[in-house]
């Protein structure tokens, strides 16, 4: 049985604002993500269909809260809500969010390619290595603190 917990993750990303690790299991991509300042996500998806992200997504907000934009409504999860975000929306979180994250690895693959552009042009530098890498560090672009 294919399993992870968060400290075995193969995958580690972290910048500063933002740590995520994962792995994939039987197609899913597990994330455990922890978001340190508020994050509105909306550009990096700048590109994609309606500009919004085209995997769902199953999770479980540990602390924090996130909320799903759609085009006609937002949905939130806060600390203990499991969720489910259907494809069509754009990520908004709070600083000190902590969420455990299954994406279908190939519908997350193909938002990620466009996710990893956005990120370098805001970066001002060549395509990440990484898809998931390209999150992480928009994520510290994207805080709406000063």
């Amino acid at each position: 049985m294919p399993k992870v917990t968060k400290e075995t993750a193969s995958h580690v990303e972290a910048v500063p604002g933002y740590e995520g690790r994962f792995e994939e299991l039987g197609g899913l991509t597990v994330g455990f993500e922890r978001f340190d300042e508020d994050i509105d996500a909306a550009p990096l998806f700048q590109g994609l269909p309606d500009d919004r992200c085209q995997s769902p997504h199953g999770g479980i907000v540990l602390r924090g809260s996130i909320t799903f934009r759609y085009a006609d409504r937002e949905e939130t999860a806060g600390a203990g809500e499991v969720y489910y975000a259907v494809p069509g929306h754009t990520p908004v979180l709070t600083a000190g969010t902590e969420v455990i994250e299954f994406s279908p690895s190939d519908k997350l693959g193909e938002t990620m390619e466009v996710v990893g552009r956005n990120a370098a042009a805001m970066l001002g530098s060549r395509q990440p290595s990484s898809r998931l890498r390209a999150t992480a560090i928009a994520s510290g672009l994207l805080s709406t603190r000063t």
